[in-house]
């Protein structure tokens, strides 16, 4: 089982930020897994409530018999005072009456909610949006379903299926990126480890949001940029100065040689 550790905090970098960074990694993956889980779980259930749908079958296939026994009953019965054709006639016509009757009702009662969409409140919709796009220029002659011809609406099929299969890929390929399938013990054991890592996260980031130390980092900080800037241009200055004097000995010796034979002139001169 893989634990992800904690993201170490570059240089230049307090370690809430590390914190964070890490949090944010490992969040994301939680969620997945809980969503993975919840699926394995999900699928356990649904093999429960499959064996549960196999007795409810089973039931209804009883109860059909138990119709089946009742009507044969029934047929035997008016035997007993008129033909056994004629009684299972009867018994035929009588289902047959019950049967044509609950259709009808069907029917009409399916054909009073057609359309099942509500047509009038969906066209309503489309023609808002259809007026918030493009103003006065669009055209309500336009949410009118165009009816398609056989190569139209086969052309269209084919693309739907065209574009589900190209899902179905991606699905597959990013599938196969995050490899085998985790079992459900796998799963539960790998939440609980992140979920004690993202308690430890929360803690350091609580005790590094205290405005104190966060302070006396960033202050820290600044003092070491401004002693840096500080060497930097020191050692730059006298970089220039050294190549100043370098580029300008010659003048400046001609001058000191001056200046010294003024001064020796100007005291023989004083002297006498």
């Amino acid at each position: 089982m893989q634990v992800e550790a904690s993201e170490p905090a570059g240089p230049g970098e307090s370690t809430l930020v590390a914190a964070v960074k890490t949090a944010s990694r490992l969040v994301p993956r939680q969620i997945t897994d809980e969503l993975e889980l919840a699926k394995l779980e999900l699928a356990h259930k649904k093999d429960r409530v499959t064996g549960v749908a196999v007795y409810g079958v089973l039931a209804l296939v009883l109860l059909a018999l138990l119709v089946i026994a009742l009507v044969v009953a029934a047929i035997a019965g008016l035997a007993v005072i008129m033909p056994l054709w004629l009684s299972a006639l009867l018994v035929s016509a009588a289902l047959l009456v019950i049967i044509g009757i609950c259709a009808l009702v069907a029917y009409v009662k399916f054909k009073s909610l057609l359309p099942l969409l509500p047509e009038h409140a969906w066209r309503g919709i489309r023609h808002d949006l259809g007026i918030a796009k493009e103003g006065r220029d669009f055209d309500p002659s336009t949410l009118t379903p165009k009816k398609l011809s056989k190569a139209e609406k086969k052309a269209k099929k084919e693309e739907a299926e065209e574009a589900a299969a190209k899902a179905k890929a991606e699905r597959e390929a990013k599938a196969a990126e995050h490899g085998p399938q985790a079992s459900q013990t796998e799963l539960i054991e790998r939440t609980a480890t992140r979920r004690e890592h993202l308690l430890s996260l929360r803690e350091e980031l609580v005790e590094q949001a205290d405005v104190k130390k966060q302070a006396g980092y960033f202050l820290d900080q600044a003092v070491t940029k401004a002693k840096d800037t500080v060497g930097a241009v020191t050692s730059r200055t006298a970089e220039v100065g050294v190549k100043t004097v370098k580029e300008r000995w010659k003048p400046l010796a001609v001058f000191a040689v001056s200046a010294t034979a003024c001064v020796v002139l100007l005291r023989k001169l004083f002297k006498k």
